[in-house]
């Protein structure tokens, strides 16, 4: 079992430059207590994600680190010209010292990609076309391609990753249908259902992974997602947790309900004591977290568990007692 931390950066400060600067002092904790990695969400115009060009962010991130790895959960393809983004990834791992993690995808939202000029409808067609030429001109001295949304014809390609042939690759999947292909492709999922839906693309994955004839040892990092809060107190922790969560939810809400519209699927309860129920968030003493997560877990058949430990409201020292308190007595235990 690993652990990682995923961060929406949704918006908790009146200052940004404060909020960036508590959130770098986090990234240096779990840097500290070594997880495994840091991801970052990319989003748009909405107070769900203060760090809409994860590249930027990361880059300080690879700054104030040293050995925890990092990446965009996930970058948002249809908003990138492949060529800059080839650059900026290769950038990214070398500054590091091959420490990326290439989280991809077409993007949740419909009004965040229109905003750019982006047809949503077309929103398959151009990730697999833009991940095509991202993942030749990792490994190709030049790029040929031609296609509906780009074409290119011995383009010269000056950076490679550190990483061969490229950095590991990362996937958020919303149902057990996207498991097959994740695995035929050896790529990392992160997947956003309640455990018991989590174990049906697990077993998926699994059986299309063995069918290939690999190793179960060799398996990619399958994992799902959770608030995270630990405390001395449950009611300290639940306190805590419930004020985060609702600021948080708004921000969710936030594109949906300014264009008239609610969420297209409802993937986490909007009540407090029902995502806590359906293990979205955990929140309590060590102990208590260290038992419910352990319990999903082995319901989920996960290897790998990503802790949102910043959100809503949550100041510095509130998360960050959260975090040592996981590190020291929660995470040796699982």
């Amino acid at each position: 079992m690993k652990f990682g931390v995923f961060d929406h950066m949704d918006r908790s400060s009146p200052s940004l430059a404060d909020q960036f600067e508590q959130r770098l002092k986090l990234v240096e904790l779990y840097d500290r207590y070594d997880f495994h990695a840091y991801h970052v969400a990319e989003h748009h115009s909405t107070p769900l994600g203060m760090a809409p060009s994860p590249s930027v962010w990361l880059a300080a991130v690879a700054q104030r680190t040293r050995r925890l790895r990092f990446g965009p959960l996930v970058y948002t393809l249809s908003l990138y010209h492949p060529l800059r983004l080839i650059d900026e990834i290769c950038m990214l791992d070398q500054m590091s010292g091959g420490r990326l993690e290439l989280g991809v995808g077409r993007g949740i939202s419909p009004y965040e990609v229109g905003y750019f000029g982006v047809d949503p409808e077309t929103g398959k067609e151009r990730f697999e076309e833009c991940l095509s030429v991202l993942l030749h001109g990792l490994t190709h001295a030049t790029v040929d391609f031609s296609g509906k949304f780009f074409t290119f014809k011995a383009v010269p390609v000056e950076l490679q990753p550190v990483q061969r042939p490229y950095p590991p690759l990362w996937y958020g999947a919303n149902t057990p249908d996207h498991a097959t292909r994740l695995a035929k492709d050896g790529i990392n999922a992160v997947v956003g259902l309640r455990p018991v839906g989590v174990r049906s693309f697990v077993e998926r994955y699994r059986a299309q992974w063995r069918e290939h004839g690999r190793d179960e040892k060799d398996l990619p990092l399958i994992g799902m997602s959770r608030h995270i809060v630990v405390a001395p107190t449950d009611r300290e922790a639940s306190d805590i947790a419930r004020r985060g969560f609702l600021l948080w939810y708004d921000a969710l809400l936030h594109l949906w309900r300014h264009n008239g519209v609610g969420l297209p699927r409802q993937l986490i309860p909007a009540e407090f004591e029902d995502a806590v129920a359906g293990g979205y968030i955990v929140c309590g003493t060590p102990a208590t977290v260290r038992d419910r997560m352990r319990f999903d877990n082995e319901v989920a058949g996960i290897n790998y568990c990503l802790c949102r430990m910043a959100f809503g409201d949550l100041s510095y020292d509130e998360a960050a007692q959260s975090v040592e308190l996981f590190a020291r007595e929660v995470m040796p235990a699982l």
